[in-house]
């Protein structure tokens, strides 16, 4: 379920006689939705997105942004996102490399962020097993996007827009206007607007979104 999150809330939603507020959201990892691939080569789960008003779940046509999660098994070529913007990063696993007609897209350590044209013909290729991945797609006519790692010790400024903050590596405590949040197990936070966040344990990915 998601549910809107006190200031100063530890762990997961559900304490009873709480003031809710509209800003911060958690995510919650039994409502995220698995999507195919619009190649139909396999599926990620959707952590968080925008959709076209009346389009369908899974509709490409209709997506704005998306953030998800999905393994990469065997190597494959990418589907084809024209007119889209992806950025992506390994979170489990390393060892994998884009190869694109213009040389390969180095995402061999994990945690590295790359940013490249959904367009653009990409096979994977794998040097070390299988990974996983998270992927931020958004349309380039509609909004803007960013994706950053943010560590243990580490303070982030958080630019305008809709972000949302991800237990990429299973664990993290964010700190949000003075509050602190305890993420666990591939849950995740939505908070709306510029500010500034810190991690002090674990690692948060952070996806934003802003609208164009």
């Amino acid at each position: 379920m998601r549910d809107h999150v006190e200031p100063g809330h530890r762990g997961a939603p559900g304490c009873e006689d709480r003031e809710l507020t509209a800003s911060l959201t958690w995510l919650d990892p039994t409502d995220y939705i698995r999507v195919p691939w619009k190649n139909g080569g396999g599926a990620s789960v959707t952590i968080a997105g925008e959709q076209l008003a009346g389009a369908a779940p899974g509709d490409w046509s209709g997506v704005i942004w998306q953030l998800g999660r999905t393994s990469i098994a065997t190597p494959a070529p990418f589907s084809d996102l024209t007119g889209f913007e992806r950025l992506q990063t390994v979170v489990g696993g390393k060892g994998l490399l884009l190869d694109t007609p213009d040389g390969a897209i180095d995402l061999s350590e994990p945690y590295t962020v790359v940013r490249y044209d959904g367009g653009t013909p990409i096979v994977s290729r794998l040097t070390d097993g299988t990974v996983e991945v998270v992927n931020l797609i958004a349309r380039r006519d509609m909004v803007r996007i960013s994706m950053a790692m943010v560590r243990s010790g580490e303070s982030y400024a958080l630019p305008p827009g809709t972000h949302v903050i991800h237990a990429c590596a299973g664990q993290a405590t964010v700190v949000l206007t003075g509050s602190a949040y305890d993420l666990q197990g591939d849950a995740a936070l939505m908070t709306v607007g510029a500010g500034g966040l810190a991690v002090s344990a674990g690692i948060a990915l952070v996806a934003s979104v802003e609208k164009l």
